[in-house]
């Protein structure tokens, strides 16, 4: 035990179950069961975190009732089908100590998708609606209400069955047993509804019938919001409430913050980089002051240091570091060993981890693809020939191939033609609530030191650079540059003040009190200029050549984003396509009926019209005899994303 986290390296025993250290993964949906069951891929996600040391993994939410489908990819443990797979998934983790829960669950109201792209019914307490889903319940009847709690107690009995140490009603996030404890939204007149004492009914008959099926020897815990973040929601009171009232009844409590039901709300279920780091803590600890039974607390919570903190304050037993571990799932056990140097810290930019599961594919990490794809690159191909790699470029696509490559045994040389590693991250990192993106440098920076790269800064890669050093393949990621407005054939841009995004985030440009910006990405870049130029006193208008503005970044990111532009008084223009500038007069076209959009009195306009890629040594090696590889930007502008995966693939076969 590393004497600098004594407390996050202790032993925790609830119920019989003794728990090696404090750091869990909490239940989070990964797009990988199929058939409604925990498959291969699962349980390699799973082990890979177990084999980095984990002390706990809590499996994804579990279906208790046919109703309960809330996506087309959930497990359902209504049936025996998913006995075996929760075998498999115990059977890959249990050889490393470590325990698994599982979630049991059901949304109520909080249908996301349906089976069949039709609109499924949804069943809640009463008959109010989500802002988030427009989602309008049927209310459940009596008879329906004991089958569900009843199909808590199968379930739960199954994944004992399946070998889990413990489970965990989620009643969390606006579900279902949240949505009885709501006085808001739970309207009966029966005894499920009304008083304190008919609205927490529901959650204790669930854990009793559970209780009653398992038996003693099972944990059972519920995890649940402190505050739901929305104005509609239970607040901390109401929460604090029902936890102190099921105290006795439960082995765990597991606090969060936010709900599914609303746009503001749902931003806490995986919250970005602007949300400060383990910003529930003080809920915890007011928890932690009124049960007896164990308390688990997550939320922004990356670096061990952070949750050794909230150990030693006593505001909690256990912390949830889910998204620390998919970044690096070697996490507990580098810093068990006081290598806190060599963590891959997550940026909670939810790009890969929570925005691949709402596009419907497998969760992954920017920063570590390997993540969600264990059963193809969870471990390094051995060498069949040790090779010389010259790398072109080092942005975050050129930084993960020299790691990978390097790691291998490949005699590795990364070039950077400007005087620092980090390519585009260095430029993101420059942005309001935005300086933790700069972590992918940090941390890709290390895993090329580790892997004995030899790094050139300063070092433009030339032909006869090439030609010179005699490597048997050039990995050529050389990135892009920002696409001028005249590039893009914007008329009046030589006689008007026309900057590029990248010049306004590195202040190298003047810019005057009324600025439009023109955002043909509708990504962060348009987001964090209007955010930073508004700040600065600015009057903006963030024009979009889309429907929203963060229309291509994931939902958590931009709804709270947006919501910060709101503050300020940012003016948003959707369907915005930039046509022409005259003075200081702007032009736009709409994108949908070509009507013009025009703006006066225009002091800057700030350009932010994509990338073009760099690919002039592509050009120039054509003919050269060893192999050749483009990634990242430099193959065709993308994100970090697809650049370190694409560092990946290209070094993994080498």
């Amino acid at each position: 035990m590393t004497t600098a986290l004594p407390h996050l390296f202790q032993p925790l025993e609830i119920r019989g179950c003794r728990i090696k250290n404090r750091i869990f993964s909490t239940g989070h949906d990964t797009t990988m069961p199929t058939d409604g069951t925990p498959n291969k891929r699962l349980a390699a996600y799973h082990e890979a975190r177990a084999a980095g040391g984990a002390g706990l993994i809590v499996m994804q939410v579990a279906g208790v009732h046919e109703t309960a489908r809330y996506t087309s990819h959930l497990i359902m443990a209504t049936t025996d089908d998913c006995i075996p797979g929760y075998r498999e998934v115990v059977a890959a983790c249990k050889p490393y100590g470590t325990r698994i829960f599982g979630q049991l669950f059901h949304p109520g109201r909080e249908i996301m998708e349906s089976q069949d792209g039709t609109a499924p019914v949804a069943y809640a307490p009463s008959a109010i609606p989500n802002e988030r889903f427009h989602v309008m319940p049927k209310p459940m009847s009596k008879t329906m209400i004991h089958e569900i709690i009843d199909g808590y107690a199968e379930a739960a009995l199954r994944l004992k069955k399946g070998g889990l140490d413990g489970v965990e009603i989620v009643a969390s996030h606006g579900y279902l047993p949240a949505q009885f404890l709501n006085e808001r939204v739970n309207r009966r007149e029966d005894e499920y509804g009304g008083s304190f004492e008919n609205r927490l009914r529901f959650l204790r008959e669930v854990a009793q019938a559970i209780r009653d099926r398992v038996g003693d020897e099972m944990v059972v815990g519920i995890r649940i919001s402190g505050d739901e973040k929305d104005a509609e929601g239970l607040q901390e009171s109401e929460s604090l409430a029902a936890i102190a009232a099921l105290d006795g009844d439960i082995d765990f409590f597991n606090v969060i913050a936010g709900t599914s039901a609303s746009f503001g709300g749902a931003v806490h279920i995986a919250p970005p980089m602007a949300i400060a780091n383990g910003y529930v803590a003080p809920f915890a600890a007011a928890v932690k002051n009124k049960v007896k039974a164990a308390v688990f607390v997550a939320g922004r919570i990356n670096q061990p240091q952070d949750a050794e903190k909230i150990l030693a304050s006593g505001a909690a037993d256990m912390i949830g570091m889910t998204r620390a571990m998919i970044c690096d799932p070697d996490m507990p056990k580098k810093a068990e060993a006081g290598k806190l140097e060599d963590i891959r810290a997550c940026i909670a930019c939810n790009q890969a981890c929570i925005g691949h599961f709402h596009m419907g594919y497998p969760i992954s990490c920017i920063q570590h693809p390997e993540t969600g794809r264990e059963l193809t690159y969870g471990t390094r191909q051995p060498l069949a020939r040790k090779k010389k790699i010259l790398i072109a470029g080092g942005g975050p696509a050129g930084m993960k191939a020299a790691a990978v490559a390097g790691e291998r045994g490949h005699q590795v040389i990364l070039c950077e033609a400007s005087e620092r590693l980090g390519g585009q991250a260095l430029i993101a990192q420059l942005l309001p609530s935005r300086g933790e993106f700069g972590g992918i440098v940090t941390n890709l920076a290390r895993e090329v030191e580790l892997a004995g790269v030899e790094v050139r800064t300063r070092t433009p890669v030339t032909r006869a650079l090439v030609e010179a050093e005699k490597p048997d393949a050039v990995i050529i990621a050389t990135g892009a540059r920002p696409r001028s407005a005249l590039e893009a054939g914007i008329e009046g841009v030589e006689g008007a003040h026309v900057v590029s995004a990248w010049a306004a985030i590195r202040d190298e440009a003047n810019i005057g009190r009324s600025v439009v910006i023109a955002d043909w990405r509708c990504d962060w870049i348009g987001l964090g200029l209007a955010e930073k130029l508004a700040r600065a006193g600015c009057h903006v208008r963030l024009c979009v050549d889309g429907y929203m503005a963060g229309q291509r970044i994931h939902q958590y990111v931009r709804d709270h984003w947006v919501g910060e532009l709101h503050k300020l008084n940012v003016e948003v223009v959707p369907y915005a396509r930039l046509y022409g500038i005259d003075g200081d007069t702007v032009y736009f076209q709409h994108a949908t009926s070509g009507e013009p959009i025009i703006f006066e009195g225009v002091d800057t306009l700030v350009a932010s019209l994509g990338h073009t890629r760099v690919a002039g040594l592509e050009d120039e090696l054509a003919g050269w005899q060893g192999d050749v590889y483009v990634i990242g930007d430099c193959l065709t502008p993308r994100t970090a994303e697809e650049a370190v995966l694409e560092g990946l693939k290209v070094t993994a076969e080498i």
